[in-house]
C-alpha cells in the first residue's frame, strides 16, 4: 500500500494449531530441545530459562504457545530458519488494547487510500473494518498478544531501508489458533531495492484477500 512518499508492506494469516506432517516432527523435535536445555543447565540457569514469556517452560502447556509461534514464523517466512528461537526472542505485550493503539497510530494514513470492498465495510473506517476481520477469526478479547524480538540479521525485520515495523502473534489458547500480523514501512527510494530481476515485486505490499484464511501448522 503506497501512502505520499512511503509503501507499507503488510502480512496478516490467520493459523489453526493443528499440527500436521512435518510441523508434527518439528514440534516434538522444539520440546525436546527446551526440555534438554532445562534438563542440562545449572540451577541457577534453569529457573531463569524456565520463566518465560510463554509461562514456565518445564510445563507442556507453556512450551506448546511457544512452538506455535516458532512454527508460525517459519510457515510466514519460509527463506529463513526460525527453528533456533527460544524464549527469550519473543516478548509478551501488556494487552490487546496496547497493541491496538500501536498499530492503529502507525496505519493511521492507510484509512486515506483505502477502498472498502465488502458492502458491510462501507460505513466503516480502515481501521475499524480490519479490527472487525481480525476480531471475527481469532476473539481478540479472550487473546494473548506475543512480539518476535529481531535480532535485524537473518530474518525478513532487517531489511536496509525500512523506516518501521512490528509483528504480533494473537492467540486464543481456546480456538487453538493463531493471527499472525506484520507491517513494515519503507521510504518510495528504497523500492527498486525491493524488485527483483523480472521487475515483479519479491513481496506483495499488502493482501487484499480475506486476512483469516486458516492453514494447519
Amino acid at each position: 500500500m503506497q501512502i505520499s512518499d512511503y509503501v507499507i508492506q503488510g502480512d496478516l494469516e490467520a493459523y489453526s494449531c493443528k499440527l500436521a506432517g512435518t510441523d508434527k516432527k518439528l514440534s516434538r523435535s522444539l520440546e525436546q530441545e527446551v526440555l534438554n536445555d532445562l534438563a542440562t543447565s545449572p540451577p541457577g540457569v534453569a529457573d531463569t530459562l524456565s520463566a518465560s514469556p510463554v509461562g514456565p517452560l518445564s510445563e507442556s502447556a507453556s512450551r506448546r504457545p511457544l512452538i506455535y509461534l516458532i512454527l508460525t514464523l517459519n510457515h510466514m517466512y519460509p527463506d529463513f530458519d526460525f527453528s533456533t528461537l527460544r524464549a527469550q526472542n519473543f516478548t509478551k505485550e501488556g494487552g490487546v488494547s496496547i497493541v491496538k493503539n500501536n498499530i492503529d497510530n502507525l496505519l493511521m494514513e492507510c484509512g486515506k487510500t483505502w477502498r472498502p470492498q465488502a458492502q458491510s465495510d462501507t460505513n466503516k473506517s480502515f481501521l475499524e473494518a480490519m479490527w472487525a476481520a481480525i476480531n471475527e477469526v481469532i476473539e481478540l478479547g479472550e487473546s494473548d498478544v506475543y512480539s518476535y524480538n529481531s535480532d535485524l540479521e537473518g530474518d525478513p525485520f532487517g531489511e536496509e531501508g525500512s523506516i518501521w515495523s512490528f509483528n504480533y502473534f494473537f492467540y486464543n489458547r481456546r480456538l487453538k489458533r493463531v493471527v499472525y500480523f506484520s507491517c513494515r514501512c519503507f521510504a518510495n527510494s528504497m523500492m527498486p531495492c525491493m524488485i527483483n530481476g523480472n521487475g515483479d515485486n519479491e513481496e506483495e505490499y499488502w493482501d487484499d484477500e480475506d486476512p483469516a484464511d486458516d492453514m494447519d501448522l
